[in-house]
Formats: structure tokens, C-alpha cells, sequence
């Protein structure tokens, strides 16, 4: 018997409302999220994020843990450059019959990147939700597509003006030290942790990564 195809990570995203917001800026800024996310996860990509049709991105990731993690790296790097964009994510375990591009995912094919690209379209039908990870694993699917549903309620219950406060409670880890970089009164900062959920961010992000499979 023939074997079968290997099969890859595929990662695809959109912005959500891009024709309403001014095209420029909006570019700028994910390119910026998008260059980042390169150069500080390369061993993460066999195929690095490439902005396709203006307000979309895709990639390979080098495996399902990986994917994963390249989806928490873009919504944290969003968060840390204040970008006023969200993104609807896909990550699909599929066939790529071309031969992976490492330089940049143009020029490839296969049914897996048409499903991924499926599945996006599908998900932009579906008011509100950002995220879908379908992969040859159902049961690991169903706990991560509804894990993500808890990961993307505290992420976005923080408006865009929070994103440096967050930011700084992620590079400080004290909210004294967060008080001090801001001029505020620590009490408030330590309530401000409080409200922001930022110990349920960190929960809901540790058991994304403990709900997958051991790796091989």
C-alpha cells in the first residue's frame, strides 16, 4: 500500500473588521505583529507568517504544541504593541502536496491550506468566536476549541487603553513593580491585577498546553 501523505500544522488568520478600520495603520501594524512573531519564534515555523491578502496571514507551524504556542505568541504580541486589531485564528492538521517554502508560505498546495482557508471563512460566520483547532485528534480538539473559548474571554474583556498595563504585569510580575513604572498607587495596581483576570489568563494559557498529547 502506498503510504500516506505527511500532514502539517497550517496556521491561518484574519482581521476582524478590517474594511472598517483605515488601511494604512492597520498594515503597519500587523506587519509589525507579524515580523515579531518571526524573528523570536523561527524553531517554531517550518513556513513563517506571511500576510497574504492584505488583512490575512499564513503559516506552517513545525507541530500541533507548536501551533498552539504560535497562537498565544500573536495574541500576547498584539497586546504588547497595543495593535488595535483582533484576529480570527485557524489551525488545521492537513496535507501540503508542494514541498514546504521556509523562506515564506507562498507557492504551495494541497488540501490541507484549502481546508484551513474553509474553515476561516467558516469561523467568520460564527459572531464573536476567534478561534478553531481542528486536528487528526477529536478529543484534543474538543478540549482545546473550548479551553480557547475561556483563553479568549479574558483577552478580550481587556480594552486597547489596558494593553500596556497588561504588558507590564506580564515583563514585571509584581504589581509594585507596575505601580512604580506607572506612577500609581500600588493598591490600585494590585486591584487592577485583580480585575483584569490576569491569574485566569495564566491558568486558561497552562491548560491549553497540558490538554495536548505528549509529544512523540
Amino acid at each position: 500500500m502506498p503510504s500516506l501523505p505527511p500532514t502539517y500544522h497550517i496556521l491561518m488568520a484574519d482581521i476582524m473588521g478590517s474594511s472598517r478600520q483605515k488601511g494604512e495603520p492597520l498594515m503597519q501594524q500587523f506587519q509589525q505583529v507579524v515580523k515579531a512573531i518571526n524573528q523570536e519564534h523561527p524553531e517554531k515555523l517550518l513556513s513563517p507568517l506571511t500576510i497574504t491578502l492584505g488583512d490575512e496571514y499564513q503559516a506552517v507551524a513545525a507541530s500541533l504544541e507548536d501551533g498552539v504556542a504560535l497562537l498565544v505568541a500573536i495574541e500576547e504580541e498584539v497586546v504588547k504593541q497595543g495593535a488595535g486589531f483582533q484576529l480570527r485564528h485557524v489551525l488545521h492538521q492537513g496535507t501540503i502536496e508542494t514541498p514546504i517554502n521556509p523562506n515564506i508560505a507562498y507557492e504551495m498546495l494541497g488540501p490541507g491550506l484549502t481546508r484551513a482557508r474553509e474553515k476561516l471563512a467558516e469561523l467568520k460566520s460564527r459572531k464573536g468566536d476567534r478561534f478553531w483547532v481542528e486536528t487528526s485528534l477529536p478529543k484534543t480538539d474538543e478540549l482545546l476549541n473550548r479551553l480557547l473559548v475561556l483563553y479568549q474571554s479574558v483577552v478580550d474583556g481587556w480594552s486597547r487603553q489596558e494593553h500596556p498595563i497588561v504588558a507590564a504585569f506580564w515583563h514585571l510580575r509584581d504589581y509594585k513593580a507596575v505601580a512604580s513604572k506607572f506612577n500609581k498607587n500600588p493598591s490600585l495596581l494590585w486591584k487592577r491585577q485583580k480585575s483584569l483576570k490576569l491569574k485566569e489568563y495564566l491558568a486558561a494559557k497552562e491548560l491549553l498546553f497540558l490538554s495536548l498529547p505528549p509529544q512523540p
